[in-house]
């Protein structure tokens, strides 16, 4: 960190500048306050401007919480630098609030010393009284660790925006980009890539542009021109390899990957979904896509979603469907059915904080067992799970790919965190993805409908096609002929069948990577969102010398054939997980091994220094 001192044209005090390679800031109001708008704009502005970004957004659980009480607070946590993020940050290092709640909420993750933005107009006694504040804590001297920067953003947006001919609830509504221009200023991000975005915004209501530009740029200088603020910070864009970017969140990421694996098949894609939250982006993302051969159902219930997606790959397309982890109970008598009659579909899982309704708008990954094992009877599917938002992209087409291959249900397990995060994404080359081959069976091949290849797997014949009738349904099939059979004999047999049809799918995937030394002391093993927590933790201390690697799950079932042997090659093993210990259990079960697990179930991902400090205690003997 460096820091430097200047002085602005109109100030007569100079401004520390502080040079930094990476920050990490909040801003936090009451979920009317349009913080995830103020959010997406600076990422986007911090995008075009070269730094590397990873984004938290955090929703209120409850829907229309109270205003102005805990339960109402919307924040969003932006982590930018000059190098390579894998999180989007441990520690605030500057922490902008609009109300007295959302100052109560977010202040613990403030670092001592750190800047603190308060919009002083919203410490009213009733606002205090809501945030369950006893004492004004701009007065009571507890924020005397912080530098604390009082600014009245209620009047000044207000007089910024008094000949807009707006009321003065409309205008109200625009102090978040009073606080969105002041966060310009200090991180020294130019406001015109959003003042594009309004024009465009607004074209339709130019008093409501005219009100949020004005507030936009008030906020800009104010910090610009007053002498209140004495401290901003600069940092450089990152060096990223060469190539066209843009900004994509976990459910962009998997919709575009739905849509690119159909067009490398050469099929048109069935997406038949149930809005749910956190899931429901990638079918709003995917109705806007009809001139890719895109069709799109928003089904009544979950089982309508899932069986309209079984009977489109029936007739020959690719079919997927999305949900999170109450959907997928719902969802799990179709799944069976899709495992009976062997069809390929893709089941995207974004897993949020439960049970039940639980914390809708929060992370978790609880739902590993449900995706295994959570239908009835032997009904083995293959289990995929995404490691960054970005990651989606990929993960995504190698569920379609396997789907399609081995003729089988794929779940995908994405999760809240993955979903809503936001980072940038390099847009492959069409012509670098993979092109699926898909056969089938045509009028004079010799057609059986279960008979299967060297892999296992039975013919996808398309319906109409002369000869080619056959039996469809919930009914346990004759291996081959695929006639309804009720004989002991064969139901075991086609259930063993159909388990080791999945465990094929090994032979197609890649080997489990380790991050570090290939043997030593300490594994750290991963699945899923902690990707980016476990490899920043593994990494800080490599650099401090202490023992310890890395690997990462994104192939759950079956798992990477080396798994058993890269375990073996360590002393011990330990798993982070936002769970109680879905992967410990089932690693321990699978391979005996006496993996250890740190678990964390808060609605929130894990802090590297979480994990950082759970790796140093595993080295140190103190965790059993």
């Amino acid at each position: 960190m460096v820091v430097s001192m200047e002085k602005n044209r109109t100030q007569t005090n100079p401004v520390e500048v502080v040079n930094r390679e990476d920050v990490v800031v909040r801003m936090a109001g009451d979920s009317g306050d349009g913080i995830q708008l103020i959010g997406t704009q600076m990422t986007n502005t911090t995008s075009v401007f070269g730094n590397d970004i990873s984004t938290l957004p955090d929703y209120p659980a409850e829907i229309r919480a109270p205003a102005g009480t805990l339960a109402g607070v919307s924040g969003f946590q932006l982590h930018f630098g000059s190098h390579r993020l894998h999180t989007p940050g441990d520690r605030i290092n500057a922490l902008v609030v609009l109300n007295p709640a959302a100052l109560k909420v977010n202040l613990p993750d403030l670092e001592p010393g750190c800047l603190l933005v308060v919009n002083e107009d919203a410490f009213t006694e009733i606002g205090l009284s809501k945030a369950a504040y006893d004492e004004n804590p701009l007065e009571d001297g507890s924020l005397d660790g912080y530098r604390v920067f009082r600014v009245p953003m209620d009047v000044l947006t207000a007089e910024a925006c008094k000949d807009t001919g707006l009321k003065a609830r409309a205008v109200s509504r625009c102090k978040n980009f009073f606080a969105l221009g002041l966060v310009y200023w200090l991180f020294d991000r130019s406001p015109d890539t959003t003042l594009r975005w309004m024009d465009k915004k607004f074209r339709a209501n130019p008093a409501v542009a005219a009100a949020n530009s004005a507030s936009l740029k008030a906020g800009y200088n104010f910090g610009e021109t007053k002498e209140l603020i004495n401290v901003r910070f600069e940092v450089a864009p990152a060096k990223i390899a060469p190539g066209q970017y843009r900004r994509v969140n976990g459910n962009e990421a998997a919709a575009f990957g739905l849509i690119a694996a159909a067009q490398r098949a050469g099929k048109p894609l069935f997406y038949g979904s149930y809005p749910i939250t956190p899931a429901s982006e990638i079918l709003q993302e995917l109705s806007k896509q009809k001139r890719f051969d895109v069709r799109t159902f928003q089904a009544e219930d979950e089982i309508a979603a899932i069986t309209s997606a079984i009977g489109a790959s029936f007739t020959g397309v690719l079919a997927a469907t999305g949900t999170s982890g109450p959907g997928v109970a719902l969802k799990s008598e179709g799944i069976g059915l899709a495992v009976i009659t062997e069809l390929p579909l893709v089941i995207i899982n974004v897993q949020r904080a439960g049970p039940s309704t639980g914390l809708p708008t929060k992370t978790e990954q609880g739902d590993l067992f449900q995706a295994l094992w959570g239908r009835n009877s032997e009904a083995p599917i293959c289990v995929l799970a995404a490691a960054t938002p970005s990651d989606c992209f990929k993960m995504t087409l190698e569920a379609c790919r396997i789907a399609m291959e081995f003729m089988t249900p794929v779940m995908l397990l994405s999760d809240s965190y993955l979903s809503n995060g936001v980072e940038p994404w390099r847009i492959p080359d069409v012509e670098s993805l993979p092109r699926f081959q898909i056969k089938h069976p045509k009028p004079g091949d010799r057609f059986e409908p279960y008979l299967r290849d060297e892999k296992l797997v039975r013919p996808w014949a398309l319906p109409g096609t002369k000869g080619f009738q056959h039996r469809i349904g919930g009914l346990e099939k004759r291996d081959v002929t695929g006639d309804v059979c009720q004989e002991p004999e064969n139901h075991e047999h086609m259930c063993r069948t159909r388990r080791r049809k999945i465990d094929n799918i090994a032979a197609t995937i890649p080997s489990l990577e380790v991050n570090g030394d290939e043997s030593g002391d300490l594994l750290v093993l991963g699945w899923g969102s902690t990707y980016g927590a476990i490899t920043a933790a593994v990494d800080r201390c490599r650099e401090r010398g202490l023992g310890v690697s890395s690997a990462h799950l994104r192939y759950l079932d079956p798992l990477p054939s080396n798994t058993g042997d890269v375990l073996g090659r360590f002393e011990r093993v330990l798993v982070p997980e936002i769970n109680l210990g879905q992967l410990t259990t089932y690693i321990r079960a699978k391979f005996l091994v006496d993996a250890v697990g740190f678990n964390k179930v808060q609605g929130k991902p894990f802090m590297v220094s979480e994990i950082e400090h759970e790796i140093e205690e595993m080295l140190d003997g103190r965790t059993s």
